[in-house]
């Protein structure tokens, strides 16, 4: 080492009170220019969704094609995607190959099973199971499973489970599969670039909590009062559906928004009780008479 810039090195001066001052300056500058433009990426973040207080996953007890059983309780202390699908669902088709590379990137912690429903063609599934590669349980799914889990109105459905064994969150339709990764991960306790949020059931995993939704599906009661969107609701929720879903009104609603018996009888009711008016107590309802004052005697005049 050159001993003679060691030596000048050492004898530096302390940089001046302007300098330290300068540098600060400078640091803090940096460090607002970050902010402001890693604050709209922060605000950018994806939001999850979770159920909060869920419910238990209701239990089966099937059969997969090589005979070996599936159920629930096999997997528990594990995050569960419960996969209701078919060979003839093109979107079902399409998610394979992703919920395939999930297993075998999470097979540890997370275990996939797929319930086939509206196909007993068995020749067709293990077909599909061959050229997919599928590498996790698959089994026909029996009318009670798909009534456990709600009848099960598109394909394909996927119920979130979490490792406790509770539904979490309900997918209908195609998803990205980036989603289910973010909420496996979330529910594993791994990092996720997202923001988790918590909701009440309000029917949209379980029908059967379909009396806490305030909003229906094709209902309009925003010209009802507190107390009329009140009674109606309550109506909704008593008076079954008779488009033969075994559902009630409010259920049926959120089963089938293209139903139409349930989108009428619930127009309906809400038409009967607008033409009711609100009773109003009369102005004085409530209020005690107040008993009038004695008159008080006049003095009579001295004699």
């Amino acid at each position: 080492m050159d001993c003679a810039f060691l030596k000048r090195y050492m004898m530096k001066p302390p940089p001046s009170l302007k300098h330290r001052f300068l540098r600060a300056l400078r640091g803090l500058f940096s460090a607002l220019v970050l902010l402001l433009f890693a604050g709209p990426c922060f605000a950018q973040l994806p939001v999850i969704r979770f159920v909060r207080d869920p419910d238990l996953a209701p239990e089966f007890k099937l059969k997969d094609l090589s005979g070996k059983d599936v159920n629930i309780e096999a997997s528990r202390g594990k995050v569960i995607l419960l996969n209701f699908w078919a060979t003839w669902c093109g979107p079902c088709r399409e998610e394979i190959p992703e919920l395939v590379a999930l297993q075998n990137r999470y097979k540890d912690r997370l275990q996939i099973i797929g319930l086939v429903v509206d196909d007993d063609d068995e020749k067709a599934i293990r077909s599909v199971i061959a050229s997919e590669g599928i590498n996790y349980p698959v089994a026909l799914a029996d009318p009670d499973t798909r009534f456990a889990y709600g009848g099960i109105a598109a394909l394909p459905t996927v119920f979130v489970i979490n490792s406790e064994g509770r539904v979490v969150q309900k997918h209908v339709g195609l998803f990205n599969p980036a989603l289910y990764e973010t909420e496996v991960r979330a529910l594993l306790g791994l990092p996720v670039a997202a923001t988790v949020e918590t909701f009440q059931d309000e029917g949209d995993i379980f029908l059967k909590h379909a009396d806490r939704a305030k909003i229906l599906p094709g209902v309009d009661m925003s010209k009802l009062s507190p107390e009329q969107r009140d009674a109606a609701l309550h109506k909704f929720n008593a008076e079954s559906c008779t488009c033969g879903c075994k559902f009630t009104l409010a259920q049926c609603r959120i089963y089938d928004a293209a139903c139409q018996i349930s989108l009428r009888r619930t127009a309906e009711i809400i038409k009967e009780l607008s033409k009711q008016e609100t009773k109003q107590p009369p102005k004085d309802a409530g209020q005690v008479p107040i008993p009038a004052s004695p008159p008080v005697p006049s003095e009579s005049p001295k004699p």
